[in-house]
Parts: C-alpha cells; sequence; structure tokens
C-alpha cells in the first residue's frame, strides 16, 4: 500500500470516529453487536453467531441486536464511528478501531481452549510451492485489507525477507478466505493467505479436503479475535465487568448448549489491549499503521 493510500485509509476511519455520533449509552438500551465474516454468507454468519447475541442479552438484562460486517475493515469503521457497540471482531481490525478511535480490547475468544491462532499460506499439492521464494511470479490471493492472518501479518513476513509482494508476485488479489481456500484447492490461485481456524472449520464441514491443500507456511502465535467495545462503553467500568462476566459464562454455558459458537471454540477470556500488542508492531513495521 501506497504512504497515499494509507493515509487515505487511516482518513476514512477517522472520519468515520467523528461523522456519526455515537448514541448515548443512557438513551439506547440496545447494543449493536457486529461480528466480522466468518461463515460464506451473512446468512450462515447471522445463524451462527444469533444464539451468543441471545445468550449475552439474556446475561446483560438488555436487547441484542446482531448483525454481520462483510469486511475486518468495515467492522473497524463501524466500532470507530459508534455504529457499533460491541464486535467479535480480528485483531488488525481491532488495532485499527483502536488506534483511531480509542475502542478497547475486553475480551479474547478461545479456539481449543486456547487464546492464540495462526496465520497460513496455502497452495495446492501440483504447484511446487515450498516457501514464499518458490512464489516469484505466480498468482496470490490475499484477504481483504483488514485481515490479520489475510493481509496483515503475511505482508509482513514478504517484508521481512526482503520481497514487495506487489513486484515480486505475478498477480494479487484480495478476497475473502473462504475464497481463497476454495480457489487453490481448484487450481485457480497458485497460493493463498488464510488462517489455521478457518481452513480446520472447512475441511470439517466439506467444504474442502485436506488432501487438495498444502500448509507451506505458518506465523507464530497471533492473539485470537478480540470482542472490543466502542470507546465510550470502554469508559464505563460497571458495563465492561459485567461484559466480561457474560462472557466468561458462555465457556460453561456450552456443555449444555453448543450452539453458542461454532465447533471448536471453547468460550472467552478476559483481556486488554496490551494482548494484541504483536498485531500493533506489525501494522507499525509495514507502514499500514502510522506513528502518533
Amino acid at each position: 500500500m501506497s504512504t497515499l493510500h494509507r493515509r487515505a485509509a487511516l482518513a476514512l476511519l477517522a472520519a468515520a470516529s467523528v461523522c456519526t455520533a455515537p448514541t448515548a449509552w443512557g438513551q439506547d438500551k440496545v447494543l449493536r453487536f457486529g461480528v466480522g465474516l466468518y461463515q460464506p454468507d451473512k446468512e450462515k454468519n447471522d445463524a451462527t453467531y444469533r444464539p451468543l447475541a441471545q445468550h449475552l442479552a439474556k446475561q446483560l438484562g438488555r436487547e441484542v441486536k446482531l448483525y454481520t460486517v462483510d469486511s475486518w475493515e468495515g467492522l473497524a469503521k463501524s466500532l470507530a464511528a459508534g455504529e457499533t457497540d460491541i464486535a467479535l471482531m480480528g485483531p488488525w481490525g481491532y488495532v485499527l478501531a483502536n488506534h483511531v478511535a480509542g475502542a478497547q480490547a475486553v475480551a479474547t475468544i478461545l479456539y481449543d481452549n486456547k487464546p492464540e491462532y495462526h496465520a497460513i499460506m496455502v497452495t495446492h499439492p501440483g504447484s511446487g510451492i515450498r516457501s514464499v521464494a518458490d512464489l516469484k511470479g505466480k498468482t496470490f490471493a490475499f484477504g481483504d485489507k483488514g485481515s490479520t492472518s489475510g493481509y496483515l501479518i503475511p505482508y509482513h513476513h514478504f517484508q521481512k525477507q526482503g520481497l514487495e509482494p506487489e513486484t515480486f508476485l505475478g498477480k494479487v488479489l484480495h478476497t475473502k478466505h473462504q475464497a481463497i481456500e476454495l480457489q487453490v484447492t481448484r487450481r485457480e490461485l497458485d497460493a493463498g493467505a488464510d488462517y489455521n481456524r478457518n481452513r480446520d472449520a472447512m475441511i470439517a464441514e466439506g467444504l474442502i479436503k485436506a488432501s487438495d491443500s498444502v500448509v507451506f507456511w505458518t506465523s507464530d502465535p497471533l492473539p485470537n479475535d478480540a470482542v472490543a467495545v466502542r470507546a465510550e462503553l470502554a469508559r464505563d467500568a460497571a458495563f465492561v465487568a459485567q461484559l466480561r462476566a457474560a462472557l466468561a459464562s458462555v465457556g460453561p454455558a456450552l456443555k449444555a448448549n453448543p450452539a453458542l459458537l461454532p465447533p471448536r471454540y471453547s468460550g472467552f477470556v478476559p483481556k486488554d489491549n496490551a494482548f494484541y500488542k504483536p498485531i500493533r508492531d506489525a501494522g507499525l513495521a509495514t507502514g499500514k499503521l502510522n506513528t502518533r
């Protein structure tokens, strides 16, 4: 991303934070719960996370309105603008919303009881690709530019190898995680960036076969997706404590109601902004996040 484009993207977030005035908490009892697009489409995503929204509503004693935002960048902007009260979002999107508008993480989702996951790069078995160095001149898909594992972390890895993706790769695309996996297995793409949780889920659901793709790069552990609140709510210590308690109750409640979270997700653990420092550091190192 050029300096001009980077500044424009951050300016959009900044504009969103001032152009839409957040509704005062005391005047609006409905909590607007934005969720990133983890499933192949919005309808399935809403159905997947509706039980969680209903559980939180019961625990908090307030109506929780669930909606899906179809890009990580869009969800970050929505939280920054005060259009979203609570968000379940990717780490990079959270860091952007925190950097621009003071959104704060209150918890991290657990996957197989762990608060961390991995970015990966995948290819198909016949590509001959075994490392990033083998990608020269190949077609490669990143996720959208608000994605941690689909964009920021793999982009950072390219840069650490002294490679600029736009010139090193033959063709660069930006698309959704599920599409990347499907297109790689169909050999429509040479390779692409994803995250281990998405690949695991697609294999488990029969959307792709494990044998049709190869993971040739895996990142260091990254903090899992954040539950974040907009800046105004973050200053309400009583609400934050109540929300953390509601989220902590999800893990035990899964035994009676497994539909509260997708398979292999096991609850939430309290975390704050400091947990996302590795993502912030990568944003600064790549120049995707400007210093203040």
